[in-house]
């Protein structure tokens, strides 16, 4: 397994980081442990060291989970990023108490890589006006927290704002070879790399879209690395940065794992042919897709049943795999409450996308184009 050096920080994380926002489910929903506590127990018996959760994932399942499952691992063998939940904070004691919270949950007495979720500008603002910052140095000062950072989700003028605003340990940005040019964007990556601040990637298959493509696209990818997996290609782009310290995955099945920790084994950075073939089915990709959904959930639960993140995945296979009538099928094997048609625009869910999609404008298109 690769591992970067953080000069900075003096630490040296697995390339790949674990991502547990996606652990496989049961029937009910929630965590099935004993699947989950495979996949995680075989990732660090191959050098994996880096696992990353948050106070919202899973339902406010996935912490408690990992508290119980990384239990058994001496604490100093793996490094631990959770994320403030900035949108609950309304004074500045709140920082205190749901840190406090959350090491709780993961049955430890400090966090390694703390970030604050998600920030955008209205976040941000939240951030200046409780003080967040000095509580988290003085939790840090206190021994409790190592590094702190954020995570990101919003246009470059905002991006620009918040990582001048100090001089961070780290921050943690949504990249991959597809979304080059929304949120932050490169530009992003190349301010973060000229101010020594360590980056870490989320959203590296872009949700999951990018581990399989339509043929156009497959055939050149193949004809160029028949050996590699698609989904390989993903991870083996984002890695070639060398600024990039870890790429997260939020891993479902055991199958995954082993496929990523493959990738990251004895890896080496695209060479400029790689990357030539890389940007030819970039341009036939974006030429493709309806929007910039990556199926993370942040919008849910609709107040009226939509399921937002379906809805849209549906809409954009169809499109991208040109199977327009495939994917008019699947919508209408939906319940109807769930369905685009039933949107209510009563707006709750927009202010809460990270990628600043128009979710009720698409809504209806889908609507409307899935009635003829």
């Amino acid at each position: 397994m690769e591992h970067r050096k953080i000069e900075k920080l003096n630490v040296a994380p697995s390339l790949l980081g674990f991502g547990c926002m996606r652990f496989p489910l049961n029937e009910d929903k929630t965590i099935d442990r004993e699947k989950s506590q495979e996949m995680l127990d075989y990732s660090m018996s191959k050098g994996l060291n880096y696992i990353d959760t948050a106070y919202p994932y899973h339902d406010r399942e996935s912490e408690p989970f990992l508290g119980e499952a990384l239990a058994k691992y001496n604490r100093t063998d793996y490094f631990l990023a959770t994320k403030l939940p900035i949108w609950l904070i309304e004074k500045p004691e709140d920082v205190r108490k749901y840190f406090d919270e959350q090491c709780s949950k993961l049955k430890t007495d400090y966090i390694d890589f703390y970030l604050i979720h998600a920030l955008n500008r209205d976040r941000w603002d939240i951030v200046k006006r409780n003080k967040v910052l000095p509580m988290l140095e003085e939790l840090r000062n206190e021994g409790k927290i190592r590094f702190i950072g954020f995570s990101f989700h919003d246009e470059y003028p905002v991006y620009e704002e918040i990582i001048n605003h100090r001089d961070w340990d780290f921050c943690q940005i949504q990249l991959n070879y597809v979304d080059t040019q929304i949120q932050q964007g490169m530009k992003g990556y190349e301010l973060a790399k000229e101010k020594n601040i360590p980056i870490i990637i989320m959203e590296p298959v872009k949700g999951g879209a990018l581990a399989s493509l339509p043929g156009e696209m497959t055939h050149v990818l193949q004809a160029e690395r028949p050996e590699w997996s698609i989904p390989s290609w993903a991870f083996r782009y984002i890695g070639s940065f060398d600024n990039v310290k870890v790429v997260l995955s939020g891993m479902s099945n055991m199958e995954q794992v082993k496929e990523n920790i493959k990738t990251y084994t004895d890896y080496q950075p695209l060479n400029d042919s790689e990357m030539a073939a890389l940007e030819k089915v970039t341009t036939i990709y974006r030429s493709r897709q309806m929007n910039e959904c990556t199926t993370c959930g942040y919008c849910m639960p609709c107040p009226y049943g939509v399921n937002i993140p379906k809805n849209f995945q549906l809409w954009n296979k169809g499109a991208i795999y040109e199977d327009v009538e495939g994917s008019k099928n699947d919508y209408h094997q939906l319940e109807d409450k769930r369905k685009a048609s039933n949107c209510q625009a009563c707006g709750a869910c927009e202010p809460k996308c990270p990628q600043g999609i128009k979710i009720i404008h698409d809504l209806d298109v889908i609507a409307k184009t899935y009635l003829k």
